[in-house]
C-alpha cells in the first residue's frame, strides 16, 4: 500500500508542474501531518484530486494556508495541512482527544467517560458478561489450558472443602438436605464448565380462566354493534403453576445451615474470590465464586438444579451460573469505574506497603528490602490515578484550566520523591541522596528520550511497516529539549570551565610526593565552601536566573503551540462527534478529591522509599547511580510507557514521541526549577551541578533523537537504534563507581 501511495504522489506531481492551471489552485497536495494522505484521482474530475487521511479517529483534510511548504524526502511540495478531525462518543471525550495533541497536556489513552456498551466488540462484552447465559460449544473446547489450569489451581480443594461441609452438615440431621447440595456442589467445582445451575421452581396446579371469543364477536365489536350474549366467548379452565410458599425462613435446617456451613464456605468462596481476582485473567472464577456466594448458596436447596447446558436451553431464564472459560486472556482490558483492573487490584499493595512501612518501625517482622521494593511498586498505581485525575479534569475544562492542572499535578510524582529525599538526606547530613536525585532526573530524561519513543517505534513497527509523524511538531518539542537540556547543564559547563580541580590520594610511580607523574584518586570541583567566591558569586546566581527562563520558555512555548500557531496540530472536533450528555466517570470535583488523596498517598510511598533506601545503597554490588537511573527514574513512568506503547499500535506514533517529550520538558523547565525554588526556601543543600556522566550523556541522547526525528518517518529499525544506544548508557551506569558521599 506504501508503494501505490508513494507512485501516486509522484504521479500528481508530474501533473502539478505540467499543469499550470493545477499548479495555481486546483490541486490540494498531500500534507506533513502525523498520518498518511492518500490520493484520490477521481475520473470525474481530472483537474480536482482530493486527499483523505487515515486516522484512529475520523480526519479530514482541509485547505489552509496554501503559501506553506512540506517536505517528503528530498521533494518540495506546496503544503495544505491536513486538519486532524476528531470524532468520539461526546465531547468530553473529544475534547480528550484534542489534549493529546497539546503540549504541555499529559497523554492519556484511556476513556474518561462510560463507551455505549452495544458499541463495544463481542470479545470486550465477554469480559463483562454475568455468567448466566447458554451458548453453543463443542465437548473439545471445554478442555482448554485454563480450564484445565483451573482444576490444579483451584478445583481439587474447593470441591473438598465441599465434601467436608456437606459431613457436617449430614451429621447434624437438619441439614440433610443441604449436604446432598453440598456433594452436587462439589461434583460442580471440580469441572463446572459445560454446566449451568438454574432455580428450579417447586410448584402446585391451580386454574386460570381464560376466555375464547369468535371472530364473529370481533366483527360485530369493530362495527359498532352490541354483541349478543349469546355470542360471548366460551370459559375455558388452564392449569397454571405457581411458587408454593416454602416458609423458607421457618425452617430448623436454615438457620443450621447459617450457622454451620454456609460461614466456612463463605470464608472459602471470599479466599478464592480475592486470589482469582488479583490474578486478572482468571476473573471468570471469581464471578463464579461470588454469585455462588452470594445467590446460589443462600437459595433453598430444592430450587436448585444443576445440570448439563445444553439440557437447560428451555430454562434458560432461569439459569443462574453457566461458565465456559476459567481463563480469559483478554481481562487486561478489564476496567471498574473506568479504572484498568491492575490499578485496582495494586491498590492493595499501597495499603500494605504503608502498614508495614509505619507499623514495623524496627523491621523485625519484614526488611527494609521488601519495604523498599513494595513502596516503589506502589508508586505504579498512584502515578495511573493521578494521570486518569489530571484528563478527567482537563477534558471537562477549559484551555486556561488544563493547562494549569497539567503543568502543577504533571509533576506531582517525581517532585514529591525529589523533595522528600532531598528533606532526609539534609537531616542525615546524607549527600549521597541527593547524588541518588540527581541521579533520578538524568534517568528520567534518558528514558524519556531514547527509551520511550525507542520502545514505541519497535512495538509501533512490528504492526505498522513504516509510521510517519508531523516532524514540524516534533520540531518544537526538540527545540524545547534542546533549550531545557542546554539550561539545565549551563552550571555544570561553568563550573568545569572555571572551577579548581581538588583531587585526593596523589602519588607518583614511585610512591612518593616527588615530582614526576602522578596518579589520583577522587578528582572533583571544588564548589562550595573552599571556593566560596565562585560558587556564591558566579555559580549560584547563574543557577537561579537560569530557573527564571527555563519556566518562562515552558511559558512561550505553549503560548506558541497553543495560541499563536496553533495550526501545527490543527486540531478540530468533528460535526460526528456526540452532542449528548456525557456520561464522566470521575467529575471534576471526583478527579480534583482523587488528586489530592493519590499526592498524599504519593508522599508517604516516597518517604517510605527514601527511607529504606539506604541498605539497598549500602550492599548492593551494582552502582548507586544505576539505581537512581533506572529504578527511581523509570517506575513511577510505566503508566506513560503503556500509553505511549497503545498509541503506537494504533498508529499515532507522534503521541507516543509526545508522551517522552513532554515528560523530558517538564523535567527541566518545571521541576528543576522548582527544587531549586525549593531550596531557596528551605536550604537542603541541593546545588545544581551533575557529574560528567550525566552531562555527556544528556547531551548526547539529545542529539541522537532529534537525527532520528528529522525525516518524519519512524520503523522498528530506529526504535531498535534508540534503544540500544540506551542500554548502553545504563551499562555505563551500572559499571560507573559510585558518587561522591555514598
Amino acid at each position: 500500500m506504501t508503494t501505490n501511495v508513494e507512485t501516486r504522489r509522484r504521479k500528481l506531481d508530474t501533473d502539478k508542474q505540467d499543469s499550470p492551471e493545477d499548479h495555481d489552485g486546483g490541486h490540494q497536495p498531500a500534507s506533513c501531518c502525523d498520518r498518511v494522505c492518500v490520493a484520490h484521482v477521481h475520473s470525474e474530475a481530472s483537474d480536482a484530486h482530493t486527499h483523505s487521511c487515515l486516522l484512529q479517529t475520523s480526519a479530514s483534510c482541509t485547505p489552509k494556508h496554501p503559501q506553506r511548504t512540506c517536505s517528503f524526502g528530498d521533494e518540495i511540495w506546496d503544503e495544505n495541512p491536513c486538519k486532524t478531525t476528531i470524532s468520539a462518543e461526546n465531547e468530553v471525550e473529544a475534547q480528550k482527544l484534542a489534549n493529546n495533541y497539546k503540549f504541555g497536556f499529559r497523554k492519556w489513552k484511556s476513556h474518561v467517560t462510560e463507551r455505549p456498551f452495544e458499541d463495544r466488540s463481542n470479545i470486550v462484552k465477554e469480559l463483562y458478561s454475568e455468567l448466566n447465559v447458554i451458548k453453543p460449544y463443542s465437548v473439545g473446547s471445554l478442555f482448554a489450558c485454563g480450564n484445565v489450569l483451573y482444576v490444579f489451581l483451584f478445583g481439587w480443594w474447593i470441591s473438598l472443602v465441599y465434601v467436608f461441609v456437606g459431613l457436617l452438615m449430614f451429621l447434624t440431621v437438619f441439614g440433610i438436605p443441604y449436604a446432598k447440595l453440598c456433594w452436587k456442589l462439589s461434583c460442580y467445582f471440580l469441572w463446572p464448565f459445560g454446566k449451568s445451575i438454574d432455580k428450579a421452581s417447586v410448584s402446585v396446579p391451580e386454574f386460570s380462566v381464560k376466555i375464547l371469543q369468535d371472530n364473529s364477536t370481533l366483527e360485530a365489536e369493530e362495527d359498532g354493534k352490541p354483541s349478543s350474549p349469546l355470542l360471548l366467548g366460551e370459559t375455558i379452565e388452564e392449569p397454571t403453576e405457581s411458587p408454593q410458599n416454602d416458609h423458607y425462613w421457618w425452617r430448623m435446617s436454615t438457620y443450621v445451615w447459617l450457622l454451620v456451613g454456609y460461614p466456612l464456605l463463605a470464608v472459602t468462596h471470599s479466599v478464592l474470590c480475592l486470589i482469582s481476582w488479583l490474578l486478572v485473567f482468571t476473573i471468570p472464577v471469581a464471578k463464579m465464586s461470588a454469585k455462588t456466594l452470594h445467590t446460589i448458596l443462600l437459595i433453598p436447596p430444592e430450587h436448585i438444579h444443576i445440570s448439563q447446558a445444553t439440557e437447560a436451553q428451555e430454562h434458560e431464564g432461569r439459569v443462574i451460573l453457566c461458565c465456559y472459560h476459567a481463563v480469559n486472556l483478554y481481562y487486561y482490558k478489564y476496567t471498574v469505574d473506568g479504572i484498568n483492573v491492575f490499578a485496582v487490584n495494586l491498590l492493595l499493595l499501597v495499603i500494605v506497603s504503608l502498614v508495614i512501612g509505619y507499623v514495623d518501625k524496627s523491621n523485625q517482622f519484614v526488611s527494609s528490602e521488601v519495604k523498599f521494593a513494595t513502596a516503589v511498586i506502589s508508586i505504579i498505581p498512584l502515578s495511573y490515578y493521578i494521570g486518569m485525575g489530571i484528563a478527567s479534569i482537563s477534558a471537562q475544562s477549559n484551555f486556561a484550566v488544563g493547562a494549569v492542572v497539567n503543568a502543577t499535578f504533571g509533576s506531582i510524582t517525581e517532585l514529591t520523591f525529589y523533595i522528600t529525599a532531598l528533606v532526609r538526606g539534609h537531616h542525615q547530613g546524607n549527600k549521597c541522596l541527593q547524588e541518588i536525585v540527581k541521579a533520578a532526573l538524568t534517568g528520567t530524561l534518558l528514558g524519556c528520550i531514547l527509551f520511550i519513543p525507542g520502545i514505541c517505534m519497535i512495538i509501533g513497527g512490528l504492526r505498522h511497516r513504516e509510521q510517519r509523524f508531523n516532524s514540524r511538531s516534533a520540531g518544537v518539542s526538540s527545540s524545547l529539549l534542546f533549550i531545557s537540556i542546554g539550561g539545565v547543564f549551563a552550571p555544570t559547563l561553568f563550573s568545569k570551565a572555571y572551577g579548581n580541580l581538588v583531587c585526593e590520594d596523589c602519588t607518583n610511580s614511585t610512591g612518593t610526593n616527588s615530582s614526576g607523574s602522578f596518579m589520583c584518586k577522587n578528582c572533583h570541583y571544588d564548589l562550595s565552601e573552599n571556593s566560596y567566591s565562585l560558587f556564591h558569586s558566579h555559580i549560584e546566581p547563574l543557577v537561579y536566573t537560569i530557573s527564571i527562563l527555563l519556566p518562562v520558555s515552558y511559558i512561550i512555548g505553549l503560548i506558541f503551540t497553543l495560541k499563536t500557531h496553533s495550526h501545527i496540530y490543527d486540531i478540530h472536533v468533528g460535526e460526528g462527534t456526540g452532542h449528548l450528555g456525557a456520561s464522566v466517570h470521575w467529575s471534576r470535583w471526583r478527579a480534583l478529591l482523587i488528586l489530592i488523596v493519590a499526592t498524599v498517598l504519593m508522599s508517604a510511598c516516597a518517604d517510605l522509599t527514601t527511607e529504606h533506601i539506604q541498605p539497598i545503597l549500602s550492599h548492593s554490588s551494582m552502582s548507586q547511580y544505576f539505581i537512581g537511573v533506572t529504578v527511581l527514574a523509570m517506575v513511577p513512568e510505566i503508566p506513560e510507557i503503556v500509553n505511549g506503547v497503545q498509541f503506537a499500535l494504533q498508529n499515532t506514533i507522534s503521541l507516543s514521541f509526545e508522551v517522552g517529550s513532554c515528560i523530558a520538558v517538564q523535567v527541566c523547565m518545571i521541576q528543576i526549577p522548582i527544587l531549586v525554588l525549593f531550596n531557596i526556601f528551605y536550604d537542603v543543600g541541593f546545588v545544581l551541578i551533575f557529574s560528567d556522566l550525566h552531562l555527556w550523556a544528556s547531551i548526547f541522547s539529545v542529539i541522537v533523537v532529534n537525527y532520528i526525528f528529522m525525516d518524519g518517518k519512524s520503523d522498528y529499525f530506529q526504535g531498535t537504534a534508540l534503544v540500544v544506544v540506551y542500554l548502553i548508557l545504563l551499562a555505563l551506569y551500572y559499571f560507573a563507581p559510585s558518587p561522591s558521599g555514598c
